[in-house]
């Protein structure tokens, strides 16, 4: 089947590469000249373990390609995703332009039976949207459906969540549309992927909840944690007793510096402001949104109360920069209000992260040394943040890291390492929800499995 993939950011290029393997003819379009120019020259504008790979390989079969040319690539397919930005405006609610730009264009060139698919994640009625712009523009005479399929893909793991994904969502008014989905996705229906067939509207309002869900979880670990400070509680004995209750799951209970990332703060935003649209408040999401402004925020009160309470001429080492390991996002990461934090406390700043630093001198504040590696950024440190919790951060020479700072403290905001043996190597070790008081000094003694 020939199949257009409108955007070839994160979800579209992936999306793209993903229907080529599965062996579909996939025609990938920008606007931007520069991207599609370099995707040519097997450049990826993304950091995404295992991507160019894929890519480079259904490139070389001759089933995917690039164009700036949206005309020609849908006129030849029978299945036009769109995948472009939907990103938040100053008050929380999703930015819709560009896919109003890409149904306008498109209704240009339905010159047959299409099938428009809104992979991007869009405000319910955006299906509806595209309909009416589609019948309006082409005079009620072209002939297509809209389906709603929203993305589930995780940044880091993002082509095993497509390949294996835990569920395919489809929103559709008509079988035929259904038919070629399905048809599309035989592959993962042969592996037995459940699929959730329903309207638009359920469809789009599926993966807002989904994500608003997540970011709650992770919200209430954090406020555990807090909590497990004050009371002498060790939070990961909470989540580990917790997640074992098969109603709850251990999976996003883990306490760090607050959710960020191109997902979930966009995400819980507009599900605020959609709810408000509707003329209803959606206060647990609304709060969760509050609270983990909070929880970043409260990151570099951390390091400072680590060191005395005063930053001033202090050196301070971070290690991680993207909101999570496994990427280059810097979209919303809780690293960025920690070393807001610690420069306007009077702190100086080096940083490392494995994949992000390019992007984190574009958007960082000035000041800040980019360093080689963890034990560079660590060289002449009065404190080592660790912000993101990357494999190269899990095993560290601990005493190369304390032989190359001025004092061993280290503030580890993902509870990565053993507080007992931590402080047994003479380590001043500040974590998240685990007071001394609470600790097993035993055989299971820091082992974090949730």
């Amino acid at each position: 089947m020939d199949i257009c993939v409108v955007g070839t950011g994160y979800v579209g290029l992936v999306t793209g590469s993903c229907l080529a393997d599965f062996g579909m003819n996939v025609t990938c379009v920008d606007k931007d000249v520069a991207k599609i120019e370099a995707l040519h020259r097997g450049e990826i504008p993304i950091y995404e373990p295992g991507l160019d790979t894929l890519v480079a390989r259904n490139v070389q079969a001759r089933r995917l390609h690039f164009t700036t040319d949206l005309g020609q690539a849908a006129r030849g397919a029978r299945a036009i995703f769109i995948a472009v930005g939907t990103p938040p405006k100053p008050d929380g609610s999703a930015d819709l332009s560009y896919v109003v730009q890409v149904a306008e264009e498109l209704s240009q060139h339905l010159v047959d039976y299409k099938v428009i698919i809104t992979k991007s994640t869009v405000p319910i009625g955006t299906g509806q949207l595209i309909e009416g712009i589609l019948t309006e523009k082409t005079g009620g005479t072209a002939d297509f459906s809209v389906v709603s399929n929203p993305e589930f893909l995780r940044e880091g793991s993002a082509i095993e969540d497509f390949m294996r994904p835990d569920r395919v969502v489809l929103g559709a008014r008509d079988e035929r549309a259904i038919a070629i989905l399905r048809e599309i996705y035989a592959p993962l229906d042969n592996l037995e992927v459940p699929f959730v067939v329903t309207n638009t509207e359920t469809s789009e309002l599926i993966k807002y909840a989904s994500n608003a869900f997540l970011a709650t979880k992770i919200t209430f670990i954090n406020e555990v944690a807090g909590l497990c400070e004050r009371l002498g509680a060790d939070v990961i004995q909470v989540a580990k007793g917790m997640g074992l209750d098969s109603r709850i799951g251990p999976q996003f209970l883990h306490p760090g510096p607050g959710y960020g990332g191109s997902c979930f703060p966009k995400d819980t935003q507009a599900l605020v402001d959609i709810a408000k649209q509707a003329g209803t408040n959606f206060e647990i999401v609304d709060t969760v949104v509050r609270v983990n402004d909070q929880v970043k925020r409260r990151a570099a009160d951390k390091v400072t109360a680590a060191l005395g309470g005063d930053l001033s001429r202090k050196t301070v080492a971070v290690l991680g920069l993207s909101f999570k390991p496994g990427t280059d996002d810097i979209r919303d990461t809780p690293a960025l209000p920690l070393v807001e934090g610690l420069l306007a406390g009077g702190a100086s700043v080096r940083a490392y992260d494995p994949a992000s630093m390019k992007n984190a001198r574009q958007d960082f504040p000035a000041g800040v040394v980019y360093c080689e590696d963890a034990y560079d950024a660590a060289q002449g440190a009065d404190a080592l943040v660790l912000a993101t919790e990357w494999n190269e951060f899990r095993s560290l020479n601990l005493e190369r890291v304390r032989a190359a700072m001025n004092a061993p403290v280290l503030v580890d905001l993902r509870n990565v390492y053993d507080p007992v043996l931590m402080r047994q190597r003479g380590f001043q070790y500040e974590c998240l929800g685990r007071a001394p008081e609470a600790l097993f000094h035993g055989p299971e003694a820091g082992h974090s499995d949730v």
